[in-house]
């Protein structure tokens, strides 16, 4: 029996930012993940993730934002490395959509620099770019992306030099409220501590059962494909992407520590799945939904095959963040369902998530996370 202060579990981007904050506070911490630190197992990987301030999703986003950025340049002067590139981000879709009226209200409502270009000035200010004259863009220049597993990996060094205890391949049985505080049992031992952070990604149903029908994992696959002239994919000619169009809503980056164009489609097969028995093999049909938005979009990007990557989104039905206290114990943290865009935020999201084991609130605005909202889909 070891006594802790708060135990984590899950050491992806969430999770592993949790414990170096908590960590870096002075906190006695365990971080435990069933998996490899970091893995391919869930959500946290991919080589490069997309980072944008122009958030179609929700205005209210944007202060996370603005500190987020602020973390992992933090973060980056601790580990002396980069982790967050720079190139500028496109939000695409026709006039009205959400997408493109979604980033110009996030921009105007917070004063964010941006210009609004047609499908014409995208082509002719960014080459690797074939847009259609009736899709229109919000261009923000501070968007890019940031690098998961090296984000992981450093999130996990800091916390481990700061004191704190991370564990891999360690299998979570179970767990439960010891007075005012938590036990939680392994495959290898049990452990106790005052605060109970749960950030298992598509896992928190089957450590909250009450979250299972809040959050549903989905199956997503990434592609990288090999273009036909490589200078218009470099970061800096070419800007992130959210696209709306009429195939779906798609996202991209430029090449990056892989050979190739990476893009993927929002929902891609709209495959709901459990993590443990996901088919994990990409098939024919998941790169031909993906060469879909090569063909018309990106063509000079149609080239041979880089890598196929499968990997899961963590859906709540209206695609917002769960991070709140368990209704029944709160000296346990919730935050599950980020729904395929949470990364960008996992520095941020650490702060607070080490406010709310801390304080039990944070001075974050997080009202748009909190769990009663789904009072009716919560099971007892």
């Amino acid at each position: 029996m070891s006594g802790y202060d708060t135990i984590v579990l899950g050491m992806g981007g969430m999770g592993s930012a949790a414990a170096y904050h908590l960590a870096h506070r002075g906190q006695r911490v365990l971080g435990l993940d069933s998996h490899d630190i970091p893995n391919v197992m869930g959500s946290s990987h991919g080589v490069t993730r997309i980072i944008r301030l122009a958030y179609c999703e929700d205005p209210s986003y944007v202060p996370l934002l603005h500190r987020a950025f602020e973390l992992w340049h933090d973060l980056e002067d601790k580990a002396q490395e980069q982790l967050l590139v720079t190139t500028g981000s496109l939000d695409i879709g026709p006039e009205g959509s959400m997408v493109f009226q979604g980033s110009l209200e996030s921009c105007e409502l917070h004063g964010l620099p941006y210009e609004a270009l047609s499908g014409r000035e995208i082509n002719q200010r960014f080459p690797g770019y074939c847009m259609p004259e009736d899709l229109h863009a919000i261009h923000q220049p501070d968007g890019g992306f940031v690098l998961p597993e090296r984000c992981i990996v450093a999130h996990v060094k800091g916390a481990i030099g700061a004191g704190a205890e991370i564990r891999g391949r360690e299998q979570v049985i179970a767990w439960e409220p010891d007075g005012d505080g938590v036990r939680v049992r392994t495959d290898r031992d049990t452990y106790t501590a005052r605060r109970l952070v749960v950030s298992a990604g598509a896992w928190a149903s089957t450590l909250v059962p009450e979250l299972a029908h809040a959050v549903q994992p989905e199956r997503q696959v990434m592609g990288w494909f090999q273009p036909s002239s490589v200078e218009a994919f470099h970061p800096d000619r070419f800007p992130v992407f959210n696209l709306m169009a009429e195939e779906g809503r798609y996202y991209g980056l430029p090449i990056y520590g892989v050979p190739g164009l990476k893009v993927g489609r929002y929902h891609h097969l709209e495959e709901a799945i459990h993590p443990d028995t996901m088919d994990r093999e990409p098939n024919q049909r998941d790169e031909e939904t993906l060469r879909v938005l090569l063909r018309r979009y990106f063509p000079q990007a149609d080239g041979p095959t880089m890598a196929l990557k499968t990997c899961i989104f963590t859906n709540t039905t209206d695609e917002h963040f769960i991070i709140d206290l368990h209704p029944e114990a709160p000296q346990v943290v919730l935050a599950t369902g980020f729904s395929g865009h949470g990364f960008k935020f996992c520095s941020v999201i650490g702060e607070v998530l080490a406010d709310l084991a801390q304080n039990g609130s944070s001075s974050h605005d997080i009202s748009l996370f909190r769990l009663d909202r789904f009072q009716d889909q919560i099971t007892s």
